[in-house]
């Protein structure tokens, strides 16, 4: 069956894994006939920042409120045109792919951006007008797919569950549980590459062979069992039943079984020293 995916990647280097992994990617999906929608970010020179100069049809022009502009702009169609056509892409796909280095514990600026300025008041947040109701599971992409492809510098054991780092699945909760799962997105386990800088021509073949593989699951692999909001498990919206991992708190509360959260390969190959 013929799906749509976009593919989202941030990084300036055409020689990196980053791009590598990016055209793979269009290879492997195109083959399998799927059709590929593509943000380059760095080609597109992507607007990162969320700014006045994003709402030049203002509601309110003696202050700034961005959930009043967003809503606004969405809803008249005000909104400047390259964020008006990312949201055309992601509306019309239905799984979405980002690629990126890992800097500084998360994402690149202009990747955090892209969230930023697409997720208007209406479609990422605030969904019919509901507020906070539709939203962790539910919202406007709810049945999308979403996968996090990330290339890691540091070695496999920095990022292990007591790794100096910290765990990499607790360094992109924020991404996978707020970006991709509030607005309704099932999210599959992240795709880490380790010790990126480190790696041989014979390494780099090797993972873009396990990202083929993984690729080829990509509709049919089961997503992170992220607690919905509306399921149940939050009987005020807001805080865990007491009756709900008991004893247990922070992210791990919020993942009805924390052992599928685990990024894979767990084990990428890493010749760091």
């Amino acid at each position: 069956m013929s799906r749509t995916v976009l593919l989202v990647y941030a990084q300036p280097e055409p020689s990196s894994l980053t791009r590598s992994f990016a055209d793979t990617a269009v290879e492997t999906l195109t083959a399998q006939g799927h059709q590929v929608l593509q943000s380059d970010l760095y080609v597109m020179r992507w607007k990162a920042a969320l700014d006045a100069d994003d709402f030049p049809d203002r509601a309110d022009p003696g202050r700034l409120s961005f959930i009043v502009e967003s809503g606004h702009a969405y809803a008249s169609g005000a909104q400047p045109p390259d964020v008006a056509e990312e949201q055309r892409k992601l509306l019309a796909a239905d799984a979405v792919i980002f690629i990126f280095p890992l800097w500084w514990y998360g994402l690149p600026a202009i990747l955090k951006g892209w969230f930023e300025r697409v997720y208007a008041y209406g479609l990422g947040y605030g969904y019919q007008g509901q507020g906070n109701q539709l939203r962790y599971g539910d919202g406007a992409l709810k049945g999308k797919r979403a996968l996090l492809a990330a290339m890691v510098g540091g070695g496999v054991k920095d990022y292990g569950p007591r790794g100096i780092n910290g765990p990499l699945e607790e360094l992109l909760f924020p991404v996978t549980h707020g970006c991709l799962f509030y607005p309704g997105m099932d999210v599959l386990p992240t795709h880490a590459v380790y010790g990126v800088n480190h790696l041989s021509r014979e390494s780099v073949n090797r993972q873009l062979e396990a990202w083929q593989v993984r690729l080829a699951c990509l509709f049919d692999e089961a997503p992170i069992p992220f607690r919905r909001q509306n399921g149940g498990d939050y009987p005020n919206g807001h805080s865990l039943a007491d009756h709900v991992a008991p004893g247990v708190s922070g992210i791990w509360a919020h993942v009805a079984d924390p052992r599928s959260y685990a990024p894979r390969p767990l084990a990428a190959a890493s010749a760091e020293p």
